[in-house]
């Protein structure tokens, strides 16, 4: 997957604060995840972040 930060992923699972859209802050083997709900911050792994992705918007921001 083309995933690069700054980019907003929407989940297939919400967060608990009904949020399913997430700022990427971090790319790697690792991907640092910010909720757009809450702020909160999760360092997930890439495959079950890929696994998990329905959507990815990219940024518009160079």
């Amino acid at each position: 997957m083309d995933i690069q930060v700054k980019d907003i992923i929407t989940m297939k699972k919400g967060h608990p604060c009904g949020s399913k859209e997430w700022e990427v802050l971090r790319i790697g083997a690792d991907f640092r995840i910010k909720c757009l709900g809450c702020g909160h911050q999760v360092m997930i792994p890439r495959t079950k972040l890929e696994k998990n992705i329905k959507e990815v918007t990219k940024s518009i921001e160079k």
